[in-house]
C-alpha cells in the first residue's frame, strides 16, 4: 500500500466496518453461520440498515452517527432470531474447510485487488471526481455531516428534491462524522469499502446461490468481480454517480434471494427468505431507484421461466391458471413501476454510442466502450454461453445477462427516438453508461459457470501419479491464483487508466484547478467561520462548502434560484452602479465572492450564460480582492452595502 494512503486507513475501516457489522448481526440472528452464501450478503443488508436508520434518525429526535445504526442493527437482529425461532431448528451441514478457505481467501484478495485499482484511480486520498455531479454529491455529504441528518428527507435540500436516495450519503456522512476526515477523503473511503468489500461480497453471494456453494464457484466468482472496467470502475469515473454505484454493488445479493426463493418449498422459509428480500430491496432501493428496477427486471425474467417450467411439468387446468395470472401480475407490476419511474424529457436525451451490431459485441463480452477484451474472461464467458445452450435446464444463468444486454444493446445501439428504447430504458436516464454498468453484474455467473465447466474437465482426466488428488489440488490452487491475474487484466486496466484522469487535478482541470483548490484551502485564514459566499457553482465555486466548510449562496448548478439569487449572478458585476445589486446582497447575508473566471465543468461557454454577471470581475470600490492564486482564482469581499 503506497503510504499517501495511510492517512486514509481509518476512514476505510470505519466504512468498511459499517457495511459488514450490521448485517453480519443480523444474518447470524436470524439464519446462524452455516450458510455462506447469506453471510455474504451482509453488506446488502448493512446499506438497508444505514439507509433506513439514517432516516429515522431525525423523526425520534437522534442526530446521524452510530446510536441510530446500532439500535436498528438491534430491534432488526432480535426480529431475525425471532423469525429463526418460528421456522424452528435447522439441521445444516458445518461448511467444509474448501468452502471456507474459498470464502474468506476469495473475498481478501479480491479486496486487495479492487483497493489497488480505485486507490490507483482516485490517486490520493483528498482527490476529487472532476466531474458535474461531484459537486452535488460533496456538498451533499457536507450538509449530513453539518445538519448531523443523512435522511432521505433532508439531503435533496441541496438539489431542491424532497426525497433523495441516502444509502451512499448515509455511509459517507457517517464515516466523516465518526473519524473527523474531510469530506473528499471521506468520500474516496466509502468509495473504496463499495467498490472492494460490498461489491465482491455482493457477487460471491451470487455465485455461491447459483452454484450451491461449490468452492471453485466462489473462488471464481471473487476473482471475475475484479476483472470488468464496466464496475465498479465506471460509475466512479462517469457523472460521478456515487448512488447508482452503492446500489449496483450491492445489487448481486438481491439477485441471489430471487434466485433461491424460486426453488424453496414450505411456507415459513419462504416467508423467512421473503423478509431478507424486503429488506435487501431497500438497500438496493435507497442506493438508487433504478438499481432497484433492474433488480425487478432479473427477477421477473427468472420467475417467467420458472412459472413456464412449472406449468410444462404440471398441466393441469389450475396450474395452468395460477401460473398465467402470476406471470400477467409480474407483468403488470412491472408496467406500472416503469411508468411511475420515466424520467422528465429533459433529463433523458442520453444518444447512442455505437451501431446495433457494435453493441451486440459489447454486451456479449461485457466490454463496453470499445475497451479491449482480457483473454481469459472472454474464453469463460464463450466457455459459458456454450454449456448453456447444451444444457437447456441451466438457462436462468444466462437471464440476467441477457436482460442487462438487451437493455443496453436497446440505449447504447438504437437511435434516440426508436419507441422501445424510450419505454425501457427511459428510467435510466436513456444514459448508456449507467446500464453499461450492469454488464458485469449480471454476466460474471455466466463466466464463472464456464469457469466450472472447465474445473470439471479437469477432474474427469486421470493422472499418472503417486498421488493424483495432491495433483489435482496443486493444479486448482495454481488455477485459482492465476484467475486473479484478471485483475490486472485489459479490460479493467485500461478503464482505470481513463478513469484516473478524471481525479487529476492541474491547471486545466474541468472542475476545480490547483490554483482555485489552493484558494479554497485559505478560505480558513481568509474568511469567517459565518461568511456567505457567492459565485458561479459551474467553475467549481459551490465546493467551497463541501472543502472548506463554508456556506454558499448555491451548493448546486441545478439547485432552484429565487428571483435576488438570480438578479446577483446576473448583475453583481454592476455593484457599483446598481443600487439593487447592493439591495440584494444584503437581503440574501452574501459577504464574499469566489470568482473562477469562465471555465466551467462543461467547458460549454453557452452553458453558464446566466451567470456572466458574477464572473470574471474586477476589484472596486465595492469589491475588495481579499486573495487570489494565479490568473483566474480570486476572492473579493463586498463592502460598503
Amino acid at each position: 500500500m503506497s503510504e499517501v494512503w495511510l492517512s486514509a486507513v481509518p476512514a476505510f475501516l470505519v466504512a468498511t466496518a459499517a457495511l459488514i457489522i450490521p448485517g453480519l448481526v443480523i444474518v447470524l440472528a436470524g439464519w446462524g453461520w452455516h450458510r455462506l452464501r447469506l453471510l455474504l450478503m451482509a453488506p446488502a443488508v448493512s446499506v438497508a440498515i444505514l439507509a433506513v436508520s439514517a432516516t429515522l434518525a431525525p423523526l425520534v429526535g437522534m442526530s446521524w452517527s452510530w446510536i441510530p445504526v446500532i439500535g436498528l442493527t438491534a430491534v432488526a437482529a432480535l426480529a431475525a432470531y425471532a423469525i429463526r425461532r418460528w421456522v424452528g431448528t435447522e439441521v445444516l451441514l458445518t461448511p467444509s474447510p474448501r468452502r471456507i478457505v474459498a470464502t474468506v481467501g476469495g473475498l481478501v484478495l479480491a479486496a486487495v485487488a479492487l483497493w489497488a485499482q480505485l486507490t490507483y484511480v482516485f490517486m490520493t486520498p483528498e482527490s476529487i471526481s472532476q466531474t458535474f455531479d461531484a459537486i452535488v454529491h460533496l456538498n451533499t455529504v457536507r450538509f449530513a455531516v453539518d445538519t448531523a441528518n443523512a435522511s432521505a428527507l433532508n439531503i435533496g435540500t441541496t438539489t431542491d428534491i424532497p426525497f433523495y436516495p441516502n444509502a451512499w450519503h448515509s455511509l459517507s456522512s457517517l464515516t466523516a462524522l465518526t473519524t473527523g476526515a474531510s469530506i473528499p477523503l471521506s468520500v474516496n473511503a466509502a468509495n473504496i469499502a463499495i467498490g472492494a468489500i460490498a461489491w465482491p461480497a455482493s457477487a460471491m453471494a451470487l455465485g455461491a446461490t447459483i452454484f450451491r456453494e461449490r468452492a471453485a464457484a466462489i473462488a471464481a466468482t471473487a476473482a471475475l468481480s475484479t476483472a470488468f472496467g464496466a464496475f465498479p470502475i465506471l460509475l466512479f469515473d462517469f457523472g460521478v454517480l456515487y448512488p447508482n454505484a452503492m446500489g449496483y454493488a450491492v445489487l448481486p445479493a438481491g439477485i441471489a434471494i430471487v434466485w433461491e426463493l424460486l426453488r424453496l418449498r414450505g411456507v415459513a422459509t419462504i416467508t423467512r427468505h421473503i423478509v431478507l428480500l424486503a429488506v435487501v430491496c431497500a438497500g438496493i432501493g435507497l442506493g438508487h431507484p433504478n438499481a432497484f428496477l433492474a433488480l425487478f427486471a432479473f427477477a421477473v425474467f427468472l420467475a417467467l421461466f420458472e412459472l413456464a417450467r412449472r406449468a410444462l411439468q404440471n398441466k393441469s387446468r389450475r396450474a395452468w391458471i395460477f401460473n398465467g395470472a402470476a406471470a400477467l401480475l409480474l407483468l403488470l407490476t412491472g408496467l406500472l413501476l416503469w411508468r411511475f419511474s420515466r424520467t422528465n424529457w429533459g433529463m433523458s436525451r442520453w444518444g447512442p454510442w455505437q451501431s446495433t451490431a457494435q453493441a451486440i459485441g459489447e454486451a456479449l463480452l461485457l466490454s463496453p466502450r470499445a475497451y479491449p477484451i482480457t483473454l481469459a474472461t472472454a474464453l469463460l464467458l464463450a466457455i459459458g454461453i456454450i454449456a448453456v445452450v447444451r444444457r437447456p435446464a441451466h438457462l436462468p444463468v444466462l437471464i440476467p445477462a441477457a436482460v442487462a444486454g438487451f437493455m443496453f444493446i436497446l440505449v447504447s445501439g438504437t437511435p434516440v427516438d426508436t419507441l422501445l428504447r424510450e419505454m425501457v430504458t427511459n428510467p435510466w436516464y436513456n444514459d448508456p453508461y449507467r446500464l453499461a454498468a450492469l454488464l458485469p453484474i449480471a454476466g460474471i455467473p455466466v463466466a464463472t459457470y464456464g469457469a466450472l465447466v472447465v474445473v470439471d474437465a479437469v477432474r474427469r482426466v486421470k493422472f499418472v501419479a503417486a498421488s493424483p488428488h495432491l495433483v489435482k489440488a496443486a493444479l486448482a490452487t495454481v488455477a485459482a491464483a492465476a484467475l486473479f491475474l484478471v485483475a490486472i487484466g485489459p479490460n479493467v486496466t485500461t478503464m482505470a487508466t481513463a478513469a484516473r484522469g478524471s481525479y487529476t487535478m492541474n491547471d486545466a482541470s474541468a472542475l476545480l484547478s490547483t490554483d482555485e483548490a489552493a484558494l479554497i484551502s485559505r478560505l480558513d485564514d481568509t474568511t469567517p467561520s459565518d461568511a456567505v459566499i457567492a459565485g458561479s457553482p459551474w467553475t467549481g465555486v459551490s465546493l467551497a462548502y463541501a472543502i472548506a466548510g463554508r456556506n454558499v449562496l448555491e451548493k448546486h448548478v441545478f439547485g432552484a434560484r429565487d428571483e435576488d439569487e438570480t438578479y446577483i449572478d446576473a448583475h453583481l458585476n454592476d455593484i457599483d452602479t446598481d443600487p439593487r445589486v447592493c439591495a440584494v446582497v444584503q437581503s440574501l447575508g452574501v459577504s464574499y465572492v469566489l470568482d473562477f473566471g469562465d471555465r466551467n465543468v462543461f467547458s460549454d461557454p453557452d452553458a453558464a450564460a446566466d451567470r456572466e454577471g458574477i464572473q470574471n470581475l474586477d476589484p472596486s470600490d465595492h469589491l475588495v480582492l481579499v486573495d487570489e492564486e494565479g490568473p483566474d482564482a480570486r476572492l473579493f469581499r463586498i463592502e460598503g452595502c
